[in-house]
């Protein structure tokens, strides 16, 4: 990719080779054009994506790709915010609050509220972040009585953030955005450093994302966004295909290169995608084709219920490897929802066969981490409220609510954090001798630690401090023998971790705990394990498998039946689409023709992009069973209701 003369959006169609096209741009710029690294930035939607193509450029370049930025959209704006801090009134070691943390912010604003109504107010405040929309602008456009009470909690929420010293996920890149809006010399200093950006899976930008693209490249317009239409499938977390749109006509001048040769699968599976995805209204036109030959026949495949469905998908798995001497690895079962994973687990541990989760509870979100990693935000932030609490009472060590609410009162009255006000004169007066002395002890623990933590090794100092706090006897007192010794196992490989990344990167535990929201467990024995793969859609998004079943395709599954509406209803067929094209030699399609709910069956029909596969989906010669058309799949599903009403 030599085009430097403007704008350049790459159309990468699946299996084209998009972080090929990335590398080698930016081999070109740096050894061809002379553009120092330091002045490239890469931008992916993963660490693991981010860590991959750094090892790509790497190989390329060797030493002259020292300097370049690699990183995710949010780890970007974290650079941006940690070195600009002062401009919106933040301090250098301001906290990053995460999910469970939010949440748990939310639930205190919103007061005895139900969780599904939490997530749905947290949920519209983010998607207004996502849209570069503020809490004042909100309340004027809210239009029903859940966005009124959205907008409401919107205006608290970044009253208290402010009062943390702390921000949320969305922050991080909004608040680059609107920096680089407000101080023309902010924005100089950063379109200095920045002369090119390359995005990678350009469709996933939401509006925010594009803006942040729009204001580190203004005036040169030197960007490469790559991406695929066809691929857009997270519109309910606030990505926006529009930008593609809008790229058109923000630049009259962008140059549009499509890649439509496919170097992963067989001519069958991309017929059958592209038949699929011809169905959805095209903003760019193209084919996917390959040179791999025809392939393997695609099977589709009707299974009476979903424990008959994972009893066949894992004994055609089993018979297949064995056929053909593949690998574990090789293999892969896609779903639409997590919940359809568990019979599939079920029947893999039944016949041993080893197997991975895409998708699952991250390494981070686990109590034993999380109570770890407030220590570690207190020790960059002491301004960290949630931080403060979550360590002050973990292990416990007598300071209770009452204390925490009198000091919640102390910290209030003098506008101060939680931590700050145990220092504060006078606060004799307000708690008892005793609440006093416990707090003192732990403050002053913690300002001992934070001493060490800006020049000892990492690992070292996060030993002492969980030997000091008792963290492992703690565990084997609160909790069974075999659940505690997960829990200090996994404590253990995070300290490990945490050694390792901070020599790695010669950075002290200070310096490492400023970004702990955002640190991955991703370079853990990942990739590594000969095992089946069980993903759901989203989760493998970008992934690849020499084979692939793809479960529970019906109506109300694959498409949602939440999202039969036009603009849903395309999306889910992007995702099936993606689901088709994860596979490299064969494709293997299953539904049911009943399932259970509660104590119910159910009866269920084909997907209808069963059918939309076209030819590649009708039953073949000797292929065993094949889907039904639909008005028979119908007539069976209503005479099955029949029958069961009968009962």
């Amino acid at each position: 990719m030599r085009h430097l003369d403007g704008p350049l959006l790459v159309l990468a169609g699946a299996g084209s080779g998009k972080t090929r096209v990335i590398t080698h741009k930016i081999s070109y710029l740096v050894s061809d054009y002379g553009i120092a690294p330091s002045h490239i930035a890469a931008i992916t939607f993963t660490n693991k994506a981010a860590k991959e193509m750094k090892e790509r450029v790497g190989k390329l370049l060797g030493s002259r790709a020292e300097g370049l930025i690699v990183s995710t959209f949010h780890a970007l704006g974290v650079r941006i915010l940690r070195q600009e801090a002062r401009a919106l009134d933040l301090k250098p070691g301001f906290s990053i609050l995460d999910a469970s943390d939010t949440t748990a912010l939310f639930q205190e604003l919103a007061g005895n509220i139900d969780k599904a109504r939490l997530r749905m107010l947290q949920s519209r405040i983010s998607l207004w972040k996502n849209a570069l929309i503020d809490s004042v602008t909100a309340q004027e456009i809210a239009t029903d009585e859940t966005e009124m009470a959205a907008a409401k909690i919107y205006v608290d929420y970044e009253r208290t953030l402010r009062a943390y010293q702390a921000v949320d996920f969305d922050d991080l890149i909004r608040l680059p955005v609107k920096l680089l809006e407000q101080n023309d010399e902010v924005a100089q200093r950063w379109r200095s450093r920045i002369w090119h950006l390359l995005v990678d899976e350009y469709q996933d930008t939401n509006r925010c994302q594009y803006r942040l693209l729009q204001l580190l490249t203004h005036t040169r317009d030197a960007f490469t966004a790559v991406g695929d239409d066809d691929q857009s499938i997270y519109a309910w977390r606030g990505a926006d295909s529009e930008n593609l749109r809008l790229l058109k006509e923000d630049y009259p001048r962008l140059k549009i290169v499509k890649l439509e040769q496919n170097y992963r699968s067989t001519s069958r599976i991309l017929g059958a995608a592209n038949i699929l995805i011809a169905n959805n209204p095209k903003l760019f036109e193209k084919k996917l084709w390959s040179e791999h030959g025809q392939g393997e026949a695609i099977h589709i495949q009707t299974c009476r219920d979903g424990e008959h469905e994972a009893e066949w998908v894992i004994s055609r798995l089993s018979a297949h490897r064995f056929e053909r001497r593949t690998q574990f690895s090789d293999y892969a079962i896609l779903y639409r929802g997590n919940f359809q994973a568990r019979a599939f687990e079920q029947q893999l541990r039944a016949q041993r066969i080893p197997y991975v989760i895409s998708g699952g509870q991250s390494f981070f979100e686990r109590s034993e981490i999380k109570d770890i990693t407030a220590y570690l935000r207190l020790l960059a932030n002491q301004d960290d409220d949630p931080a403060f609490i979550r360590a002050v009472t973990t292990p416990k060590r007598g300071i209770g609510g009452t204390t925490l609410e009198a000091l919640g009162r102390a910290a209030g009255r003098r506008h101060q954090s939680l931590f700050t006000v145990i220092f504060s004169p006078g606060l004799d007066n307000e708690l008892n001798l005793k609440q006093h002395i416990a707090l003192r002890e732990f403050a002053e623990f913690i300002n001992r630690i934070a001493a060490r933590a800006c020049k000892e090794p990492a690992a070292q100092v996060l030993n002492d401090l969980l030997k000091a706090i008792g963290y492992e006897a703690s565990l084997f007192e609160s909790l069974e023998p075999r659940e505690a010794e997960t829990r200090w196992a996994n404590v253990r490989d995070f300290i490990e971790w945490i050694g390792r990344k901070g020599n790695e990167e010669n950075k002290s535990l200070l310096e490492l705990a400023q970004s702990v929201a955002l640190l991955s467990m991703l370079d853990k024995n990942e990739g590594e394990q000969d095992a089946v793969q069980l993903a759901t859609l989203h989760a493998a998004k970008g992934l690849e498998f020499r084979h692939v079943f793809l479960v529970g395709v019906e109506e109300g599954s694959l498409p949602h039946r939440d999202s039969i509406e036009p603009a849903r209803l395309e999306e889910e067929r992007r995702l099936m689409y993606v689901g088709i094209t994860r596979a490299q030699a064969s494709l293997t399609v299953s539904w049911c023709e009943r399932r259970k709910q509660g104590q119910t069956w159910m009866p269920r029909e084909p997907s209808r992009f069963i059918g939309e596969m076209g030819e590649a989906a009708r039953k073949p010669e000797g292929q065993g069973s094949a889907v039904p058309e639909a008005g028979v799949a119908r007539a069976k599903a209503a005479q099955l209701r029949a029958m069961l009403a009968a009962k």
